[in-house]
């Protein structure tokens, strides 16, 4: 995983779940984090959200995104 601090992945977290509170539809949601560089992967340890760019996975996905 990215060495991030906790601040920036905490950004990331709102961000996504901020954009996953405008999309209408889980296909939606992940079309506009591709807008912003990043991804959701789904890895053994649970859904993670991961950048494009580096293709590097950068912090976890909180368990109630897709509920």
């Amino acid at each position: 995983m990215e060495n991030l601090n906790p601040g920036a992945k905490n950004q990331i977290r709102e961000l996504v779940m901020r954009e996953r509170t405008m999309a209408l539809s889980e296909r939606e949601w992940k079309h506009r984090l591709r807008g912003y560089g990043y991804a959701i992967m789904d890895t053994d340890e649970g859904q993670m959200i991961t950048s494009l760019v580096q293709g590097a996975a950068l912090c976890s996905l909180p368990a109630h995104a897709l509920a």
